[in-house]
């Protein structure tokens, strides 16, 4: 789970420099998983693989990354193109709207989606959907999905929690929609059929290198 991929901007505070990779560690990262013999897949792959038995790639690995920001055009994408990796990018539909300039514009996702890349939910404004009416988790959640589907012309059927938070009338209501996966901020690896709308990542945080990440994934519960 990624978040910003960019240079630090001046005067960062302590949220935004443990969010941030720079673009040259991100590139390392993605060196070291190739050099290792990872395999980009996407939440679809595994969700199949989970409800079929098909087989994946001997070291699997899903790319997240949270926001929609502009350096995940300008940065991720491609690094990710350069060494074949895919990655999955969960958009804020109406930050794209208004062309809020830290965030990807319609035709920028549009050509991420050509080339590949999961373009997924992530609601329309980043609001908590915490002790929200139903209504309003319907205009958040079905919103930016259809948002995302008039833009890049499929359906998009991953979904990320704004923060990571939800709560059991958020859980209802996805299971009213095509979502087939969501994933969480929760700390884990561990991905089944029974916790599909609530799937664990592991968190990149700044300053995190090569050793780091390696660490990361090898002591992974």
């Amino acid at each position: 789970m990624y978040h910003y991929v960019s240079p630090l901007p001046p005067n960062s505070d302590n949220i935004r420099e443990g969010l941030t990779v720079s673009p040259q560690t991100f590139r390392s990262h993605v060196e070291y998983l190739a050099s290792e013999g990872y395999t980009s897949i996407s939440l679809y792959e595994i969700n199949t693989a989970l409800e079929t038995g098909s087989q994946l790639p001997s070291k699997p690995i899903i790319l997240t990354f949270d926001d929609s920001y502009t350096d995940h055009y300008t940065y991720v994408f491609p690094i990710l193109q350069e060494f074949n990796f895919t990655g999955t990018f969960f958009v804020i539909t109406d930050y794209t709207d208004v062309q809020n300039p830290n965030h990807m514009t319609w035709e920028q996702i549009q050509e991420m989606s050509n080339a590949g890349m999961s373009m997924e939910s992530h609601t329309k404004t980043h609001s908590t959907l915490v002790e929200r009416s139903y209504d309003f988790l319907v205009w958040e959640i079905i919103g930016s999905i259809e948002s995302l589907e008039s833009h890049i012309g499929d359906r998009p059927d991953i979904f990320s929690y704004p923060v990571g938070r939800y709560d059991s009338t958020t859980l209802d209501m996805l299971d009213t929609t095509s979502i087939i996966r969501a994933v969480t901020t929760e700390y884990g690896v561990y991905h089944t059929m029974h916790n599909a709308l609530l799937s664990p990542r592991l968190r990149v945080s700044g300053g995190m290198g090569v050793a780091g990440l390696r660490n990361l994934l090898e002591n992974a519960p």
